[in-house]
């Protein structure tokens, strides 16, 4: 557990980011009023997300490795954080459909059905609920994840000159 306490860490904290980023989406209105927008506006926390991850990277690098890392260390170290982000997955998709967030998936299968995604409010609710959202957040943890990393180590790799 030691060799992967920064990445745990910064799990826990990409997690809690990502749950501050909701309450935001729902305080601007991105889950009701303007919930047509959501898809879009909400790919802006891949800023976010790339800049935590390259903290991490950064700190697993001067932490763990005396300030040196190759591609392949830092892709590793990114994917446990994809993997500690999956399995907080439920607990922090529960917190936001209970607490920030209760009306979202009324908000959205309304809204699916009125813009013709769906055809019956049943079909969208198969899709837009906790059980398949908590599936789909543990995968996208780990596939979003591995891709991030693998950018981010490109920048954050780093060997002493010879």
């Amino acid at each position: 557990m030691k060799n992967i306490r920064i990445e745990i860490k910064w799990g826990i904290i990409f997690t809690i980011v990502m749950m501050l980023w909701t309450l935001l989406e729902r305080l601007l209105g991105w889950h009701d009023v303007h919930i047509d927008k959501h898809a879009y506006y909400t790919l802006i926390f891949i800023l976010p997300a790339f800049i935590m991850y390259y903290f991490a990277l950064v700190e697993k690098r001067e932490t763990d490795y005396a300030g040196q890392m190759n591609w392949s260390q830092g892709f590793r170290s990114g994917i446990i954080i994809g993997i500690v982000v999956a399995l907080l997955s439920p607990l922090s998709q529960y917190i936001t459909q209970t607490f920030i967030s209760p009306h979202y998936f009324d908000n959205v299968i309304e809204y699916s059905v009125k813009s013709g995604t769906y055809e019956t409010t049943e079909a969208a609710a198969e899709y837009f609920n906790l059980t398949n959202y908590i599936v789909q957040s543990m995968i996208f943890a780990v596939v979003t994840g591995a891709f991030t990393a693998a950018i981010v180590a490109i920048f954050t790799k780093k060997k002493y000159a010879n």
